[in-house]
């Protein structure tokens, strides 16, 4: 595929050559939604929606508002002292991956969409953009994808792994693989604060929603 860096624009040299009246009709009968102006000088003119730009903006909006709901929730702090003795400030990440296991887990209590369908169509999406993901999401996504990371957090030894995996992010100064332990020794102390917590932050993100939908 050749590389747009690599080609250069005929139409910008100041000694380009202009098109006659027949060739801007043929063009424009080829291409759509493009209008001729004619003053002060003949040039394409066309419209571009920029809806979709504006909802990632709004998208991006909703996710730093609801990590700030989230950090200050009285029951995930509840949560986070649990584990903050032996895991110190990385008790939070700790207990964002264990909220994610209880929300699959119980994911049909939440969404009509089956889970690994909803999983599948993500995958889909992350591949229709792969040229504009980061680098390290592009290097990730094969792994993330062959393996099923998301669908994993389903399963306690999937929680293990992704622990693990995030351990050694931290080369292994975090100990975030040993929470396992925390895990199943309060996990039902923990599925109860996630429901308590995810009622909440429903509720929160709708609100939220309907204000962002007005800007």
């Amino acid at each position: 595929m050749t590389r747009l860096s690599s080609e250069s624009c005929e139409a910008c040299r100041i000694d380009a050559p202009k098109l006659s009246d027949a060739e801007i009709t043929d063009l424009l009968n080829d291409i759509d939604d493009w209008d001729l102006i004619t003053e002060p000088v003949k040039q394409l003119k066309k419209e571009f929606n920029f809806r979709p730009k504006i909802n990632i903006q709004k998208g991006i909006l909703l996710h730093r508002q609801i990590d700030t709901f989230t950090d200050a929730h009285p029951t995930v702090r509840l949560s986070t002292k649990r584990l903050h003795e032996n895991y110190g400030h990385y008790s939070g990440v700790i207990v964002d991956i264990l909220y994610d296991h209880f929300l699959a887990k119980n994911w049909d209590h939440y969404s009509d969409i089956p889970l690994d369908k909803y999983i599948a169509k993500f995958y889909d999406l992350l591949e229709e953009h792969f040229e504009i993901l980061p680098i390290r999401i592009q290097k990730m996504m094969p792994y993330m994808i062959e393996q099923n990371w998301l669908l994993s957090y389903t399963s306690i030894e999937g929680i293990g792994k992704i622990l693990d995996q995030m351990n050694r992010r931290t080369n292994n100064q975090s100990k975030m693989n040993l929470a396992v332990l925390e895990l199943t020794t309060y996990y039902k102390e923990f599925e109860e604060e996630f429901t308590l917590f995810f009622k909440d932050l429903k509720k929160y993100s709708k609100n939220k929603i309907i204000e962002l939908k007005r800007l």
